[in-house]
């Protein structure tokens, strides 16, 4: 009875082998589509054959593929920021030639929060917690901007803009035409005051010695 038993499970496996290996041939072809737009193709998408030892083929540039299958393979196409998609190859294939249009939809993952520290125990951070030099607030730093020392050091390094050009030649321009047209006076003049000092007293010493 055993005996028996075991033929028929040997036949049994005999005949899904050979069914499996006399699946026929296709030549499996076809475009990947984003699923939201028609007008999107999505490149580079892999294409796992689960029924085949998970032999991976891929697209091209343009979502273009095409490889031999067998039919009823189950193939799955994954991409990088798409859902996977599912595809099963028909039974009774024809024209020994299957084209589909793949059409995969975009799809978000969420990745956990992931929390950096840069002190490795706590007796790190406490010690830098401590030593830390708080930034100046916004206060701080106007009150800091308007102070004596920052102006003087501003106006010393800060090169004049435009209008500070264009005034001080303004002023240089009309001291010019002003100084130019100007009439001294002799009574402001030292050197005037000099001459008429000594031109009195060469006039008296000239009287004196007449008389």
């Amino acid at each position: 009875m055993k005996k028996l038993i075991g033929i028929l499970f040997l036949f049994a496996s005999l005949s899904v082998f050979a069914q499996k290996k006399e699946s026929p041939l296709v030549q499996f072809t076809g475009v990947v589509y984003n699923a939201d737009s028609t007008n999107v193709i999505v490149p580079f998408v892999n294409i796992t054959n689960l029924n085949n030892k998970g032999t991976v083929n891929s697209a091209n540039y343009k979502g273009y593929f095409s490889f031999v299958v067998h039919e009823q393979d189950t193939l799955r196409f994954t991409a990088v920021g798409y859902a996977p998609v599912t595809v099963v190859i028909p039974a009774n294939v024809t024209s020994k030639s299957y084209t589909a249009r793949i059409m995969i939809k975009p799809q978000i993952n969420n990745l956990p929060v992931v929390r950096l520290f840069p002190w490795a125990t706590t007796d790190e951070f406490r010690k830098d917690f401590v030593s830390a030099k708080l930034a100046d607030d916004d206060l701080e730093i106007a009150r800091k901007n308007i102070s004596r020392a920052a102006l003087f050091a501003s106006q010393n390094t800060l090169a004049r803009d435009g209008h500070e050009i264009q005034s001080a030649n303004a002023n240089q321009f009309h001291n010019n035409i002003v100084n130019s047209h100007s009439i001294t006076n002799p009574l402001l003049n030292p050197l005037a005051w000099g001459s008429l000092i000594k031109q009195i007293a060469d006039g008296d010493k000239s009287r004196g010695t007449s008389n």
